[in-house]
Parts: structure tokens; C-alpha cells; sequence
């Protein structure tokens, strides 16, 4: 009897063991095949809203969705199946109600329409073709969060990531705009890959005319990479994947937590809520504004104003520089009627380009204050206060972005007081002056044409490009941060400092280091990209080429013209300082290097000399 029992035993045993090996195989398979799937929904979804087709070619369409729904169905039945203390503990309240209005979306297909319906509005619902597209979109971007995060987990250079990302991006968006939904008329690939990579770099440069040019699904396009290019298809990942299907590995929180300014990892969702949420408020806000200063001699419908006043806040918040408007903020509508759609497009490029740093240290002083004001006065005094409450990054950022913008809008308003802003009121000068100060740090709007500047004036606006806004920004050029550090540096040594030193602070001399660098870097590459474009493009003026070369390193989106003139190498290299000038050089070129400890020997160190 003892011999039979531990025969069973073991007989059960490598039951078990041979079962559990199966399931974990089908699991694994099915969860790739979810991979897939999700890539192939995507691809279809695209396929049936960019072309044009008749009821029958719907209606194929319609059926081939039916194979990443199944696919997706039976991925959620194995995962509640075989891991469901893992589904329990990590799935959030909103991945639940994903994967049930995915399994509920069967019911249309396995259960025939019925004639009489117990719920008619649920019915109307869940028999829909925009109830199921909206579910199955909706999982296979979060199949798709989950792997990115997984590559994340896997110590992958973040910096490689993060311009891997940008890649993918671009060359997705240059595909969907090519579609004939998405055009007016055809577009060459060349201009369609220029094109996403300036949405998604957020610069602004284009070689056709957006307006005409694109129709609102292709504007719908771009306003959705410019969206993922501003805020990164980092933060947009780490949101999905964190909130919809809980917390990743500690590496992976660490480096979203470095990437979005997260004191703590505990602060991590709170973090990754205020940034998306203050993006969505300001952007909302900023198209109702728009909305109300378009002026009536434009002659939008309502339909058109909409459209206008929604990409109008997106581009201006994430200093893109887009508009969808026939000249731009150039056209004479907007420049003869009232100044104020200049005033909130001004506010709305600055609060883009001060940096979500400085948006996290102000959101932590309110919270600080709402907190003290809620403590009992006898027991504020008891309450733990911090030593800075602004940290040297945020003053630094603060100080010079309103020196330069004060400097360079009185500079601008003197140089071209009788120039291109002959004929116009005091006011409208300075807004004017204020506007095309604001918009060479990165955002690329004109309202008067470059090309019309005195030549002290293009070096003032080519001074500022090279700037740029804030770090960890919207804005591009070398960051007002770099700038900042290393003057100081300068003024430092010019006084004989150790170091140097602002608002009562010492600047990390890691810091110092890393701003020069960039600094050096910007000239260098600056260099070859302008050399690499005079031999291209001999037959153009050296001025206009140099200017074209900074505004798509630096993702300004200005030009003097000549962008619509450039050949199809030209292009396809600008479209790489875009991507450059927007993941940032030394962040590029340290992912390209070995992430090792260093190992560099020891050497005594003796002095050169410096002149």
C-alpha cells in the first residue's frame, strides 16, 4: 500500500510539474502572439481610417479585427487562469476594466444582433464599431506599455531608449501621414519623414504648406506626435503601464523617476498625474483662450475654429511651432486685428518652456503651503520645514529666462523699431517685440518674416535660438541651465572662486562639467552639420543655410525661406539634427558610449597653460 501511495504521489507530481510546463509555455506564447496582435490591430486601425473604401472593403476590414480580438480575449482567460494572485495584486482598477469591456465585446460577435434587445442603450453600445475599435485600441497600447517597461526592466541604456523611441515614432508618423485620408494632395516620403520628425521633435521646420496641405486627420496626426514628442513617449509609456497595470521593476522606477524629476519613488504616480495633468489644464485653457482672440475677419466656421484653436494651444504649449492657419501667425487677419491671441500664445510658449522641474518645485511649495495653512497654528511651529524652499535649478531657471526674454525684447524693439515694425502703434510694438523674442527660444512662430530683419537682429534671434528654454523642457536649444552655469563658471574664474556659486548655493562642479560640455558639443556638431550643408546646397546663401542649420539643431522651427528649396539629402540630414537637437547631444553620445564604472588610471595631474 506504501509502495502504491508514493507511486501516485510522484505520478501526481509529474502530472503537476508537466501541466504547470504546458501552461507556462501556452502562457508565454499566447502573451507574444498578444504582442503581435496588438502591432497588427494597429496597423488595421490605420489601414481603415486612412484610406478611402466601399462597404465591402469595410466590412473585410471588419472581419480581420476579429484575430487580435480573439488573440486578446484568451490572453486576459490565462492570465485569470493560471496567475491570478499576480492579476489580483498588480492590475489596477482601470486594467479590470479594460480587459471586462474586452471580453464583453465578444458578445457582439458570438451572440447574433437581437431583434429585441433587454437594454436598448447598452445594446446600441456593445454592437457598435466604435465601442469595439475604442477596446481594442485601448488594450494594445497597453500590451505594448507593458513591453516597453519590460525593456526598460532590462537595464537598457535609457538614452538609447529614449532615442529608439523617438525613432519609431518618427518613422510611424511618416508612414500615417502618407495616407491618402490624411493629404490633400500626395506628399513624397521625403517630406512626410521631414515632417513627423519635426512634429516629434517638436521644431516646426516643414516643406509644405500644412494648411493646404494636410487634411484634419493628418492635423490630428501631427497634433498626436507632437503630444508624444513634447511630453516623451517615456512618461507616456510609465503612465500606462504604472497606473493601468501597476508598479514595474525597481531599475525601471528609478529611471523614470530620474527622467520626470520624481524626488521618490513613492512620488513617482503623483509626479506622472501633476505632469499630465497640468499639460492637459494649461492646454485646454490655452485653446478656450485662443478660441475667444481668433478675430471674425478670419471668416472661420465654428467647426474650423475649433480645430484651429486645439492645435493652436497644443503647438504653442509644446513649442512646436505648427500652425494650420493660411500664413501662419504672420497672417494679416491676426496682425491687424487685436494683439491678445499674441499675448496667449506668448504665455502659452513660456509656461512650455520652463521646464517640468520647476513646475514639480512649485507644485511642491503649494502643497507646502496648503499644508501649513491646514495645521493648527500652535503646532505649525513644530512642523518640518525645508532649508530651500526653491531649488537653485528653479531661481536659476527663473532669473536668466526673464533676463534674456527682458534684454532680447528691448534689444528687438529698439533694432527693429523702424524696420518691420514700422507703421504700427506703441502697443502693437511691443507686443510684437515680446512675441518674436519669446518664439526664437524654441517655439519657431513669426509673426514677421525673418528675412526682413537687420542683420544685428538675426544675430539676436540665431543668440537666442542657441539658448533655448529650460531643461527637462518643451523648449530645445543648449537650455537656459547650460547657459547659466556656464557664465557663472566664467564669472568665477574671472574673479578667482573656487567655484561657482549663485543665490547663496555652490554649483556642483559635475554640473559645471557637463554644461561646458554641452556647450562644446553644440558648437562642434553646429559646425559639421552647417559644412555637411553648404557642400549640399551651394547654390543657396551661405546666411540662410547657417540659420536653417541652427533652427533644426536647436528645434526652433524658423526659417528664412529656404526650407521648401532643399533637396531630398538636405532634408533627410536636417531630419537628423532634429533628432539630435531634440534627445540632446551629450545625452546621445553618453548612451552611444560604455556605461561602465570608470576606469580611467590615475595620472598626476600637472597644469597647461591657458590663455
Amino acid at each position: 500500500m506504501h509502495r502504491h501511495a508514493k507511486g501516485a504521489e510522484l505520478l501526481h507530481r509529474r502530472f503537476v510539474r508537466n501541466f504547470t510546463g504546458m501552461a507556462s509555455v501556452t502562457r508565454t506564447t499566447v502573451g507574444v502572439l498578444s504582442v503581435i496582435a496588438s502591432f497588427f490591430c494597429l496597423i488595421e486601425l490605420t489601414l481603415y481610417f486612412g484610406f478611402e473604401r466601399n462597404a465591402e472593403e469595410a466590412d473585410a476590414l471588419k472581419q480581420l479585427f476579429r484575430i487580435p480580438q480573439a488573440i486578446f480575449i484568451i490572453d486576459i482567460i490565462l492570465d485569470l487562469a493560471f496567475r491570478p494572485r499576480n492579476k489580483s495584486r498588480n492590475a489596477r482598477t482601470l486594467k479590470w476594466i479594460v480587459d471586462s469591456a474586452l471580453i464583453l465585446s465578444a458578445l457582439a460577435w458570438l451572440y447574433p444582433h437581437p431583434e429585441r434587445p433587454w437594454v436598448p442603450i447598452l445594446e446600441k453600445i456593445l454592437y457598435s464599431d466604435t465601442y469595439l475599435f475604442a477596446v481594442l485600441t485601448a488594450y494594445s497600447v497597453l500590451r505594448l506599455c507593458q513591453v516597453v517597461m519590460r525593456l526598460i526592466g532590462r537595464r537598457t541604456n535609457p538614452a538609447l531608449i529614449l532615442s529608439g523611441s523617438f525613432i519609431v515614432f518618427i518613422l510611424i508618423g511618416s508612414l500615417v501621414l502618407m495616407l491618402p485620408k490624411c493629404t490633400v494632395t500626395p506628399i513624397s516620403y521625403c517630406d512626410s519623414l521631414f515632417v513627423s520628425t519635426s512634429a516629434v521633435c517638436i521644431t516646426g521646420l516643414t516643406p509644405v504648406d500644412i494648411p493646404t496641405t494636410f487634411t484634419p486627420l493628418g492635423l490630428l496626426v501631427i497634433s498626436i506626435l507632437i503630444q508624444i514628442g513634447g511630453l516623451g513617449v517615456i512618461t507616456f509609456t510609465s503612465f500606462f503601464a504604472i497606473f493601468f497595470s501597476g508598479a514595474p521593476s525597481i531599475y525601471s522606477q528609478l529611471m523614470i523617476k530620474d527622467m520626470i524629476y520624481s524626488k521618490t519613488i513613492n512620488n513617482l504616480i503623483p509626479t506622472l498625474l501633476y505632469i499630465l495633468a497640468f499639460t492637459v489644464t494649461v492646454e485646454l485653457a490655452g485653446a478656450v483662450a485662443v478660441y475667444f482672440t481668433i478675430p471674425p475677419a478670419l471668416g472661420l466656421t465654428f467647426t474650423d475654429r475649433l480645430i484651429f484653436a486645439g492645435f493652436h494651444s497644443l503647438s504653442s504649449f509644446c513649442n512646436a511651432g505648427f500652425s494650420c492657419l493660411p500664413g501662419g501667425m504672420a497672417n494679416q487677419a491676426l496682425m491687424n486685428g487685436s494683439q491678445s491671441i499674441y499675448i496667449v500664445t506668448s504665455v502659452l510658449i513660456f509656461a512650455g518652456a520652463i521646464g517640468f522641474p520647476i513646475l514639480v518645485n512649485f507644485k511642491d511649495i503649494f502643497v507646502l503651503w496648503l499644508r501649513r495653512l491646514l495645521t493648527p497654528r500652535r503646532r505649525r511651529h513644530n512642523a518640518a520645514r525645508p532649508v530651500h524652499l526653491y531649488d537653485l535649478n528653479t531661481k536659476l531657471v527663473i532669473v536668466t529666462t526673464l533676463a534674456v526674454l527682458a534684454v532680447s525684447t528691448i534689444t528687438f524693439f529698439v533694432l527693429e523699431h523702424d524696420n518691420t515694425l514700422a507703421g504700427m502703434s506703441t502697443g502693437k510694438k511691443i507686443t510684437q517685440s515680446l512675441f518674436n523674442s519669446l518664439t526664437p527660444r524654441s517655439a519657431g512662430f513669426v509673426s514677421v518674416s525673418p528675412s526682413m530683419f537687420l542683420p544685428a537682429t538675426l544675430l539676436l534671434v540665431v543668440v537666442q535660438m542657441w539658448i533655448g528654454g529650460a531643461s527637462q523642457s518643451l523648449a530645445g536649444g543648449v537650455k537656459v541651465n547650460t547657459a547659466a552655469a556656464v557664465f557663472l563658471n566664467l564669472k568665477a574664474i574671472i574673479r578667482g572662486h573656487a567655484s561657482a556659486t549663485a543665490f547663496g548655493r555652490r554649483i556642483a562642479l559635475g554640473s559645471v562639467r557637463r554644461a561646458n560640455a554641452v556647450l562644446a558639443l553644440s558648437i562642434v556638431v553646429f559646425l559639421a552639420y552647417a559644412t555637411a550643408i553648404l557642400l549640399l546646397e551651394p547654390r543657396l546663401a551661405v546666411k540662410d543655410c547657417l540659420f536653417e542649420v541652427t533652427s533644426a539643431l536647436f528645434t526652433v522651427g524658423s526659417s528664412l525661406g529656404i526650407t521648401d528649396q532643399l533637396s531630398q539629402a538636405t532634408k533627410i540630414i536636417l531630419s537628423t539634427a532634429m533628432l539630435i537637437g531634440r534627445v540632446g547631444i551629450l545625452s546621445l553620445l553618453i548612451g552611444l558610449g560604455s556605461q561602465s564604472r570608470d576606469k580611467s588610471p590615475h595620472y598626476p595631474a600637472e597644469s597647461i597653460i591657458i590663455s
